[in-house]
């Protein structure tokens, strides 16, 4: 019974979805630190992890299923961490994303991650030149050297990091995906002294990433066929706050490509105040309440 259901969680994750959530939410690690024991003096490791708030265990857990690999740790007080680290055991996300590719900057992690894991795999980790060859792919990820390793190796070249150009989304299951990493649907009531109940209501639907991937962000509204594009410092949004796009464009498409974890409640209780607009319901005191307790419980205020 217990293989069939694994089977059955296994089969309701698209591989597209998966990508689409690790562009979002993935996180590629090649770690190098000291240890004298060990006759180069310091020990690599690689990992790959996803980090999620504990309400989201169930989405780590299919993630889980899906992979065959990997094991969920607690992390913080109210998070927890599904991580992959044997040699072994990162094959089968390799497999994945070489078939399902990565579309955000991150790839560019990604193929330096997988250049670190050949050398890995070939021993060359223990030997004073391979472990150069890591230090130097290491330079180039995420945030680069500490200051120990500085110290420890001041000659070390930065490897060259990949330019991802091609970031055209392909499959609408991708979107949902990385919805369910990077997006948010949330509801202002801003003050106004021209509507009659001195607020207004205002649907957002946002995704956001680093200014890097402005093209992606150019891809994904067009891909929706809605919303504007803005950039703040080093930062950049994609938002839709058009209602009547919401209500042709973003909830149908999500209806078709769900979005899955904690953060599907948060739009199906998007979705209630878009149907109460709808019916003017937000033009009333009664309706307006109703609209404030609905936004009281979504995000961050969902128990």
């Amino acid at each position: 019974m217990k293989k069939k259901m694994n089977k059955l969680i296994k089969l309701t994750m698209d591989p597209w979805f998966v990508t689409g959530f690790i562009d979002g939410e993935g996180c590629f690690v090649l770690s190098i630190i000291r240890n004298n024991k060990l006759k180069t003096s310091w020990e690599v490791q690689l990992f790959f992890k996803i980090g999620l708030h504990e309400k989201d265990k169930v989405l780590l857990k299919q993630l889980q299923t899906y992979f065959c690999v990997g094991s969920i740790y607690k992390h913080g007080s109210e998070s927890l961490e599904y991580r992959i680290q044997s040699v072994k055991d990162l094959k089968s996300i390799i497999k994945h994303l070489e078939k399902f590719p990565l579309i955000t900057q991150k790839r560019a992690d990604y193929l330096l991650f997988v250049q670190a894991f050949n050398l890995i795999l070939n021993k060359e980790h223990l030997t004073m030149e391979g472990l150069a060859k890591l230090v130097a792919i290491k330079a180039s990820i995420n945030l680069g050297l500490s200051s120990e390793l500085k110290d420890a190796f001041p000659n070390i070249v930065p490897v060259s990091k990949p330019k991802i150009i091609n970031q055209n989304i392909s499959d609408p299951l991708w979107v949902a995906g990385f919805t369910t990493g990077e997006g948010c649907f949330y509801i202002n009531l801003p003050k106004s002294v021209s509507h009659k109940l001195k607020e207004r209501v205002q649907l957002v639907f946002k995704l956001t990433q680093h200014f890097r991937d402005e093209q992606l962000m150019s891809s994904l509204m067009e891909f929706l066929g809605s919303g504007n594009v803005y950039r703040d410092k080093e930062v950049i949004d994609l938002k839709v706050t058009k209602l009547s796009d919401i209500n042709s464009k973003i909830i149908p498409f999500f209806v078709e490509n769900p979005i899955e974890g904690a953060k599907s409640k948060d739009f199906m209780d998007f979705c209630k105040v878009v149907e109460l607009m709808q019916n003017k319901a937000h033009l009333t005191a009664e309706g307006l309440d109703q609209i404030r307790k609905i936004k009281a419980g979504m995000n961050r205020g969902r128990k």
